[in-house]
């Protein structure tokens, strides 16, 4: 991935309020996708429960600005999307269960939203870091496809697109709704069931 940017707001790296590591921003021996499902407070706690998650961290992708922060990501002029990252083991597997979380537990019919959040900020996106993986969200795409037409609902909206860029949120947003569990969380799924073969 030389070439691409990673990035963060901050002058140190924060610790994981979960692992209790540093959050890394690049991970050479693990998979790695940016994904867009609304708010990214509820997408984090989504894949930090689940065992074959290694880490996760919140951020923006996919626009043109350097190094933005959450007010100018608010305005929708800087393209980017609010986005989890999901590290986790190399296996197909693994990215196929990660792909059946990400479809079952939004609303990808959405566009530029998702429930009472209104803006490109809040699109369905999934940002891929290896060929393999586009195949692979590719594949998933015409399975929650179909199971979205089995419950009479649209097509998705979702984009899927090669990573350029990931630029870490402020450390407030880091595992929010650890530190805050009372906090904000629109993440709906449409009620799917997404069987990655």
């Amino acid at each position: 991935m030389a070439g691409l940017t990673f990035s963060m707001n901050l002058n140190s790296l924060p610790l994981h309020a979960i692992y209790h590591e540093p959050l890394r921003l690049e991970w050479p021996d693990h998979q790695v996708l940016l994904l867009g499902m609304g708010c990214f407070w509820g997408a984090e706690r989504l894949f930090w429960r689940h065992p074959l998650v290694k880490s996760t961290s919140v951020g923006y992708a996919g626009g043109t600005l350097e190094s933005p922060t959450y007010q100018q990501v608010c305005t929708g002029e800087t393209g980017h999307a609010e986005v989890v990252q999901v590290v986790f083991d190399q296996s197909e597997a693994s990215l196929k269960e990660m792909m059946r979380l990400f479809w079952e537990n939004h609303d990808p019919t959405q566009y530029n939203r998702q429930g009472p959040d209104i803006g490109s900020q809040y699109r369905s996106v999934v940002f891929t870091t290896t060929p393999q993986q586009m195949k692979c969200v590719e594949a998933s795409r015409a399975v929650a496809q179909v199971a979205l037409a089995r419950k009479g609902l649209g097509d998705p909206t979702t984009e899927i697109l090669p990573f350029v860029n990931y630029f870490l949120a402020e450390n407030y947003h880091q595992q929010y709704l650890e530190k805050n569990p009372q906090g904000y969380c629109s993440l709906r799924g449409t009620g799917i069931q997404c069987v990655m073969g």
